[in-house]
Order: structure tokens, then C-alpha cells, then sequence
């Protein structure tokens, strides 16, 4: 059962109840700039070991680079610091440790076994530098195999620790923290129309969809304290929420459009959510979810309430309303050559669009991508 941890000064009394003689310190790029920097390099542990050689979409090459260091260092605790991307690496650097198969098990076909793992026998702390992913509470990792996105996904590598420090995100730079927070909003409303939402999931992504509604202005406009500190715990909420339910169609019709324009993550997924939502909303007869048309018409007007609307309509025409308030535009079509809006159809993983509740066939995708594309 991972442990939430608010504020960064239990660190030292969790490494040493971990027993940590040397620690595995995976950082990003962000680090030297981080207002925590002082308190980690003080940390009273009689070694660390940093590993950093990894890029923000990590390839499988650079996690055996950290697989190979950890294990010629002969660490016995992982502290992750950084972005989605960090924790990330961690997690795929401890289930290689831990598997029998090593540095194979992260990539097919042995990840799609969940091959059984200790993860208790390696103690593992997140504390994210972002507020989007909420990485630091899920069991699933992201990585790059052969130009191919790999999910890697195993109970073991969940951080027992996450440990949300709201000042990291005083510096981030303002794009980077409005599309992490589109990230968050975008994850807390699929994860709420999943088909595999449960009762609990449904519970995580209203709190993180109200925070977000209630803190976004504040956080990104006034760089306000407590919003930050609100907008981190709608993060980790959104994080509990999709470790439980999945992500939908706008996860997966926004990688692509991140390799071929450009936009990070949480930008990419906020210009599809909008439009899928429209499709839903006007085809219910393609409703997939066991659960009906009529439970999942009312999980939309949930969604638009915790986002203070009247009615779903309204809500999507808020959430697009708030996207031009921060200044985050659609790719243009004129940028795609029609062998990459090909490329762009083809690249939706099927995996999860069996989670979103209403079908979407070849023809619906292109017609959404032309849609997204203005």
C-alpha cells in the first residue's frame, strides 16, 4: 500500500527506516534548478549514486544504462526526482533489477506477463517536479522500444513513497505548467468515462477534476502557493485515478500527434478531449460501456458539474474555453502531409481504445484527427 507523503521533510526518517546505505538517485534535467536540490544532496545516507543519461521520452537503451548502473553499484533504494519521464525510468530500472528475465522483461512480450517481482526488496521514493502525471502513484511506466511507445506495467513498481513537495512547481516554466495540468484535467475526466471505472476511481478523478476547475486560474495566472499545492494533490489524484481505470481515446490519439507537431504530452491530449467528447455525446447508440447509454450520459453530466457547468455541452464549450485562456492552439493541418495524417490514423492503440465507453471505427478516428487538426 504506497504511502502520500506532504512536504519533503520525512525524507531522511524514510531512508533510514528503509535501512538505505546507498541510494539510486534518478534525476532529469530540472534538478540543479530545484528548490529541494540542497535537502536531497544532504541527505544523510552514506552514498548516492545519480543516474540522469535519459532523454523526456525515454528510450529502452537508456533505462539499461541505469539498469547497468544500479547494479554494478550495488544500491538498495531508489529515490526518483523529477518529471513523468524520471519516475518513469526508475520504475523500469527496478523491475529489470528485480525480474528473473532482467532488462527483457520491459519489453514485449515479456512485459505483457507481469512477471512476478519482490518489489518490497528494492524501497522505492517518487517525488514529482511536475504536477500532470501523477506517475508517482501508478504501477505503469512509459518508455521507447525500437521508435515504438511501450507501456510497462507491473504491481511491483508502484513508489511505496510519493512524496508531494508544491514548491518544485514555483520555477517550472509557464508552458510547462499549463500542459501538465491539462494532462492532470484530461486524465481525471477519462479516467471517470472508463469502462473500468470503479466506485473508488470515479472518487479519485472527481477530486482531481474539481481541483483542477477550482485552483487552474490561481496556479497558472498568479503563481499562487496554495494552488500549486492544490493542482499537485489534483495530479496525484488523476495519477490513483487512471492506475485504477486506464486513460481512454484521447491518450490514445494524442501520442502521435506529440512525434509528428511536437506538443508535449498534456498539450497533445487536451486538443483531442474536446472533440471526443463531441462524438460521444452524439453517438450513444456506439456505447460499449456493460454499465448503458444511460449511466454513461449520467458520468458526463457528472464530469460537467465537478467542472461547474450546467450540462455537458456547456462543459465541453468550458474546456475549450479554457484552452484558448491559455493560449494552447490545435497542430494545424497544413503543417500534416497526407502520409503523416495516415500515420496519425494508424497510430491508435487499439488497448485503449477498449477503454473508452463509446466505439470509435477507422472512419471516426479520421474524422477526429480532422476535426483536432484545424
Amino acid at each position: 500500500m504506497q504511502r502520500i507523503i506532504h512536504g519533503i521533510a520525512s525524507l531522511p526518517d524514510l531512508l533510514k527506516g528503509a535501512g538505505c546505505k546507498r541510494l539510486f538517485l534518478v534525476i532529469d534535467a530540472s534538478y540543479p534548478f530545484l528548490s529541494i536540490k540542497d535537502a536531497i544532496e544532504s541527505l544523510p545516507v552514506p552514498e548516492k549514486v545519480k543516474f540522469s543519461e535519459f532523454t523526456p521520452n525515454p528510450q529502452y537503451e537508456q533505462v539499461c544504462r541505469g539498469i547497468d548502473l544500479f547494479e554494478s553499484s550495488g544500491c538498495d533504494s531508489i529515490l526518483a526526482v523529477g518529471g513523468g519521464s524520471a519516475i518513469d525510468v526508475a520504475k523500469c530500472i527496478k523491475l529489470a533489477v528485480l525480474a528473473k528475465k532482467g532488462d527483457q522483461a520491459i519489453i514485449p512480450p515479456l512485459v505483457s506477463q507481469r512477471l512476478p517481482i519482490e518489489g518490497e526488496r528494492i524501497p522505492f521514493i517518487a517525488i514529482p517536479t511536475t504536477a500532470g502525471t501523477g506517475s508517482e502513484s501508478t504501477h505503469n511506466a512509459v518508455m521507447y522500444f525500437e521508435g515504438a511507445k511501450q507501456t510497462v506495467t507491473n504491481d511491483g513498481i508502484l513508489p511505496d513513497f510519493a512524496i508531494l513537495e508544491p514548491s518544485v512547481l514555483k520555477t517550472l516554466p509557464i508552458y510547462q505548467k499549463k500542459s501538465t495540468m491539462m494532462d492532470a484535467l484530461c486524465q481525471g475526466i477519462e479516467s471517470w468515462w472508463s469502462v473500468n471505472s470503479t466506485d473508488e476511481s470515479k472518487e479519485y478523478s472527481r477530486n482531481a477534476v474539481e481541483l483542477v476547475m477550482a485552483n487552474w486560474e490561481a496556479y497558472i495566472f498568479k503563481n499562487d502557493d496554495e494552488a500549486a499545492t492544490q493542482i499537485m494533490l489534483a495530479a496525484n489524484y488523476s495519477g490513483r485515478a487512471i492506475n485504477l481505470a486506464q486513460t481512454t481515446a484521447a491518450h490514445a490519439m494524442s501520442y502521435k500527434i506529440t512525434s509528428i507537431f511536437g506538443l508535449p504530452h498534456g498539450h497533445a491530449v487536451a486538443v483531442c478531449l474536446p472533440e471526443i467528447w463531441d462524438y460521444m455525446l452524439v453517438n450513444p447508440d456506439k456505447c460499449i460501456d456493460i454499465r448503458g447509454k444511460e449511466y454513461l450520459f449520467g458520468i458526463f453530466q457528472s464530469i460537467a458539474t465537478a467542472m461547474g457547468a450546467k450540462n455537458v455541452a456547456e462543459a465541453i464549450a468550458s474546456f475549450r474555453e479554457m484552452m484558448r485562456s491559455l493560449d494552447l492552439g490545435n497542430p494545424r493541418r497544413n503543417l500534416c502531409t497526407e502520409d503523416s495524417f495516415d500515420s496519425l490514423c494508424r497510430s491508435v492503440n487499439p488497448v485503449r481504445l477498449k477503454n473508452n465507453p463509446v466505439g470509435l471505427d477507422s472512419k471516426a478516428i479520421s474524422s477526429l484527427y480532422t476535426s483536432i487538426l484545424k
